[in-house]
């Protein structure tokens, strides 16, 4: 099951308030908080495509960067005992931890299947 909306290389979140009987979600990666909404899923995906047209359009105008800036560092946070094996396992293969995490990162987003 996939829960998320994709369009010009951009995702948004899909979420559904029982409540207001309403769908509704943001565009992740990007500057700013950009929402959209609708009563149907057809209705979701064209307020979800529109708001990534109007956001771009702003931004062209602005002369604004619109996507979110990565700066490629982050904390993880393991298990001591994960922490220990991987790092053995980078010396046996005479890398260092953070090319074995690297290593793993890749994998991921070339197999992001096998997150489920």
């Amino acid at each position: 099951m996939k829960n998320y909306l994709e369009y010009k290389g951009y995702v948004g979140t899909v979420e559904f308030s029982a409540e207001d009987k309403i769908f509704f979600g943001k565009i992740q990666g990007i500057n700013d908080l950009v929402t959209f909404e609708g009563a149907s899923v057809d209705e979701l995906e064209k307020s979800f495509q529109e708001s990534i047209l109007d956001y771009l359009e702003t931004c062209a105008a602005l002369n604004k960067a619109p996507e979110k800036v990565f700066k490629g560092s982050f904390n993880v946070r393991v298990s001591q005992e994960l922490h220990q094996k991987t790092a053995l396992l980078a010396y046996k293969k005479g890398l260092n931890l953070n090319d074995v995490v690297k290593k793993a990162l890749n994998y991921i987003v070339k197999h992001e299947e096998v997150l489920g």
